[in-house]
């Protein structure tokens, strides 16, 4: 066997790995999100809230380490450490309600870009070969983005299923794609 024939099949090896891996994982964590919804919700958030205390030690850290550093850098760091370790502390205070707080501002988040993006293709009329569906895809963004935003609360658990959904699905494509890549069909 040649070096790039080993080669190859060393890294069809490590690809159909990776994509077997994350196809599991993503399978898993959608099953979870389907069965466990408020569980998952709260594990998420709290893996959040974990992250914002690390990740304010670190900024702390470097605030206070930071030698090489001007003194509004320093007082930037610290204090940007300071909100991270407070805002991680507070989700872990109320894992149910940082986690419903979170499912809102992403909600929200996601009404908001589907306007901007209606409103900037909007802007690519003029230029765009296809005016009708540019026209087409503007309208409906901002209208879905429009009623994204009116609905609050309620968007949530259809965001959630979606999502769990997709994940099953994609999993399952990353599971097919692991056992079929590098076989001849």
């Amino acid at each position: 066997m040649t070096d790039s024939v080993s080669a190859e099949k060393s890294v069809v090896g490590s690809l159909r790995l990776f994509l077997a891996i994350s196809g599991v994982i993503a399978l898993l964590t959608g099953l979870a999100m389907m069965i466990w919804p408020d569980k998952v919700a709260v594990t998420i958030t709290a893996i959040l809230g974990a992250y914002l205390i690390v990740a304010g030690v670190v900024y702390i850290g470097l605030g206070i380490f930071g030698s090489g550093k001007g003194g509004w850098a320093r007082v930037g760091h610290i204090a940007l450490g300071l909100l991270y370790v407070v805002a991680g502390i507070v989700a872990f205070a109320n894992l149910q309600a940082a986690a419903l707080t979170f499912a809102i501002v992403t909600v929200i988040f996601v009404g908001v870009s589907w306007i901007f993006d209606g409103i900037v293709s909007l802007s690519l009329l003029g230029s765009d070969g296809s005016r009708t569906w540019t026209l087409l895809y503007s309208i409906l963004s901002i209208i879905a983005g429009i009623a994204v935003i009116s609905m609050g609360i309620a968007a949530v658990p259809f965001f959630w299923v979606l999502l769990a959904i997709s994940l099953i699905v994609i999993g399952i494509l990353q599971i097919v794609r692991a056992i079929t890549t590098g076989k001849t069909v």
